[in-house]
């Protein structure tokens, strides 16, 4: 009888043991974490609502930053140049994906970096141009992502800033040459200008000095209207230009709504916010196992013209009614 206490006592003992062991056993077992890359060349605060957006596609796919998915964010603070060192911060810690939207060096970049992580990316021009991908139905390689169209954009953009100051002649393009779409942005515009009776004046511009300096250039030669090239250093930027356009009574159409948000007169482009949150959702079915090759580049189809009626009044613009009528969001 005492044997049979002593090895019951043993039986319980070891087994409380194992009972411990067991779930340490299976933690050990489980898989790490997924490690999201997210390269950009702006800042974090700059991207503050089209993070939310990649956070709600990923969140469709069944993945939370910090729950099951973490996220390593790279921001290059407007240093283009920074680029592919922080691509390659993000190939040593082994991760999973990395997205890489807003400018189409981005993308380049990583591609430059490696050719086996998946990358999804977003870009303003053909992504097959580019030469990221094989064709847009099948991209072929580690990338895929979406084409938001913004540098397509732009003859549609720089018509609707003639309706609404109908008395332009003269036209400022405000840009910025480290940025690629940058370029073909300039390009539209001065292709579309004539027929529109209007003259184009290219001023360049990359950083908050500079900014401020090509303004001080606007105060001088004084335009009819500003045309804001899209790019995300401008974009990061985007209350020091509403002010400054405010300052110097320019009329200026932007590339996204942050702007007008912020004060800007008038935007039109692609919803940026859309385009994130198909961004979060390719990164997510990656991270189930579907490779970028079977993932169809996404051609943006929500696009939005966002007018600022205060600004307007404050530039003693009358909005055209017809203009009011095409805006998906007046801000009053």
């Amino acid at each position: 009888m005492q044997f049979d206490r002593l090895r019951r006592r043993e039986f319980i003992t070891l087994l409380g043991g194992a009972a411990v062991a067991w779930p340490l056993a299976a933690r050990a077992q489980q898989p790490a974490m997924p490690v999201v890359g997210f390269l950009h060349p702006a800042s974090a605060d700059a991207i503050a609502s089209r993070l939310r957006a990649f956070h709600r596609g990923l969140k469709e796919t069944g993945f939370v930053e910090g729950g099951n998915v973490t996220i390593a964010y790279r921001w290059a603070e407007g240093r283009i140049d920074r680029l592919p060192a922080l691509v390659a911060e993000l190939v040593r810690l082994r991760v999973a994906v990395i997205v890489a939207p807003a400018a189409n060096e981005v993308p380049l970049a990583a591609l430059a970096a490696t050719k086996t992580i998946p990358i999804v990316f977003a870009v303003s021009e053909d992504p097959v141009k580019l030469g990221l991908v094989a064709s847009l139905a099948r991209p072929g390689g580690n990338l895929t992502g979406v084409n938001f169209f913004n540098a397509e954009l732009n003859a549609k953009r720089l018509e609707l800033l003639r309706q609404l100051v109908p008395g332009a002649q003269r036209i400022a393009v405000l840009n910025n040459p480290n940025i690629r779409s940058g370029a073909v942005a300039v390009q539209e515009v001065e292709a579309a200008a004539p027929a529109m009776g209007l003259r184009v004046q290219v001023v360049n511009a990359s950083t908050s000095h500079e900014i401020d300096a090509a303004f001080a250039t606007l105060a001088r030669d004084r335009p009819d209207a500003l045309f804001v090239t899209g790019n995300p250093i401008f974009n990061s930027r985007r209350l020091q230009l509403s002010l400054l356009a405010a300052r110097h009574a320019i009329p200026a159409s932007y590339a996204s709504r942050d702007y007008p948000e912020y004060g800007g007169l008038m935007s039109y482009g692609t919803s940026l916010a859309e385009a994130f949150r198909q961004i979060g959702v390719y990164t997510g079915r990656i991270l189930k196992g579907t490779k970028p090759a079977d993932l169809p580049v996404v051609q943006a189809s929500k696009f939005e013209l966002v007018i600022n009626a205060q600004t307007a009044r404050i530039l003693s613009l009358a909005v055209p009614p017809a203009l009011l009528a095409t805006a998906d969001e007046v801000i009053e």
